[in-house]
């Protein structure tokens, strides 16, 4: 791999600018740590070198003085919104969340349901945590927000949200993914905290847009087609360039929400402490990059997957097609096409002349390698172990599982469990070699490549099968599918 970021770097600076920040404030500061905490993947996959518990490191340094409130919104309760990096919902993600905190010592102080409106699933989850002795807090709906500022700043606005009662002097408001609400949640606490007289503080770690990166770099880009079903929109922080004459980088809710915090500042201390959104922020991931065009790249491959990840789930009926035709505008804007993915090109020339659906996968060497279906494996099972014995040094013509062997596989999965496709998935071929590298040296050594394909790109022919696409991610490999569900060999040929 090749790295564009100074992960040692971006620690310490890093760290350095939030204890300064933390230092501006009194009794409390609420900060609200945008994307992921802990596995911040999409940082990783567009800032190659970043690591993606980097924010978490940062924030053991200062456990003993910090405290995490998890928000999650009803609206995404109540649609069983999903990871698409885990594959799990939002709702399961917050107890995940809590628990991998809980294991590295740091405090979780409680949940807030957010856009609260008397959603029963909401209420059904309450019970759940409470049931599970986990502290949890109603923040409503307030109509007109975040533009109805005078409703927002008063007993019927933020006024009417339960009071999140915590104890130390930094609160860290986190949540499984964006659009949550946690910037709502910080404003409405230092409403409460005022009432209380208590001096509290906001500041903003949220790692994109890079503020000070020009609004159409690739990396930005990445982050409006990452949020595309949010209608997120970078944008030129207007506050910014009036207060400072400077271009600064942000997006829409941030600019649209500042005159609510300028407000609430007003209220609180006769005065705002911050000309702007972007002066709210704490970031500096964008003095760190270390080589400019292999985040780019990285950032345009970003995209590009982006895009199959919105035709797939449009396919599903997961996503719309608005949000298909945002990623395909931000495909111009980044100049490329569904062309500059090696692994896409090779899987269709491959179609082209097989018939059947293919895979390809584009290894760290720069080596593409394709594989196409047969009455034994899928394409991206028999991609794997072309993958596994390229890397081995193992002949391509070598059978790493017998024959043998997998007709009583095919048999259990179609004749005892009723299955429909008796090729096998990824993770049974895994599951077969690994049983075979007991007697069979060629499968212990392609095994031990396992590590060697992260950061591999694959690409699809046909849509995978969650049991497929979870595999790939494990494995960290860069996945993307055509949103195609079987390959018609007459149509081929018909071409």
């Amino acid at each position: 791999m090749q790295y564009g970021f100074d992960n040692s770097k971006y620690l310490k600076i890093q760290s350095e600018h939030i204890k300064q920040r933390i230092a501006k404030f009194g009794d409390k500061l609420y900060m609200e740590f945008g994307g992921k905490l802990f596995d911040d993947f999409h940082a990783s996959r567009v800032l190659p070198g970043f690591e993606p518990d980097s924010k978490l490191k940062m924030l053991m340094q200062m456990k003993d003085d910090a405290e995490i409130v998890i928000v999650i919104s009803a609206i995404d309760i109540e649609k069983n919104k999903v990871r698409s990096d885990l594959g799990i919902t939002y709702d399961v993600d917050v107890l995940r969340l809590r628990d991998e905190f809980l294991a590295r010592g740091l405090a979780v102080n409680s949940v807030v349901i957010t856009h609260f409106n008397g959603q029963s699933s909401a209420e059904a989850y309450r019970k759940r945590l409470e049931s599970m002795d986990i502290k949890v807090y109603y923040h409503h709906t307030i109509e007109g927000y975040p533009h109805n500022v005078a409703l927002i700043d008063s007993e019927e606005g933020f006024g009417k949200n339960d009071y999140v009662e915590t104890t130390k002097p930094l609160v860290v408001v986190t949540a499984p993914g964006p659009g949550s609400g946690k910037m709502a949640v910080c404003l409405s606490q230092l409403y409460q905290e005022n009432k209380r007289g208590v001096k509290a503080g906001y500041a903003k770690f949220e790692t994109f847009p890079i503020w000070n990166l020009p609004l159409t770099h690739p990396v930005n880009l990445a982050y409006e087609a990452a949020t595309a079903d949010l209608e997120d929109l970078n944008m030129i922080d207007p506050f910014h360039l009036d207060a400072y004459g400077e271009t600064a980088v942000n997006y829409n809710r941030d600019i649209e929400i500042f005159p609510v915090m300028n407000a609430l500042f007003d209220d609180i201390y006769g005065d705002t402490p911050y000309k702007s959104p972007t002066d709210m922020g704490v970031n500096m991931v964008g003095f760190c990059i270390s080589d400019d065009e292999v985040c780019r790249e990285a950032s345009r491959q970003e995209i590009i997957r982006r895009y199959y990840s919105a035709l797939c789930n449009f396919a599903d009926g997961k996503a719309t097609e608005a949000e298909v035709n945002k990623i395909a505008l931000l495909m111009k804007r980044a100049k490329i096409s569904t062309s500059d993915r090696k692994a896409t090109v090779a899987a269709r020339e491959r179609l082209e002349k097989a018939g059947v659906a293919t895979a390809a996968i584009e290894l760290g060497d720069g080596t593409i390698l394709t594989a196409e279906t047969s009455p034994l494996l899928g394409p991206s099972a028999a991609l794997i172990l072309n993958a596994l014995k390229y890397l081995a040094g193992i002949a391509h013509n070598v059978k790493l599982i017998p024959q043998q062997m997998i007709a009583p596989i095919q048999t259990t999965k179609v004749t005892y469990l009723h299955g429909h496709n008796p090729r096998l998935h990824t993770d049974e071929v895994l599951v077969a070699i690994s049983m075979m590298s007991l007697i069979d040296e060629n499968c212990k050594l392609a095994l031990e490549q396992l590590p060697n394909l992260a950061g591999a790109q694959v690409h699809s022919t046909v849509m995978l099968s969650e049991v497929d696409r979870k595999t790939f991610s494990k494995l960290g490999i860069g996945l993307t599918c055509d949103p195609v569900r079987k390959i018609k060999k007459t149509a081929i040929a018909g071409k």
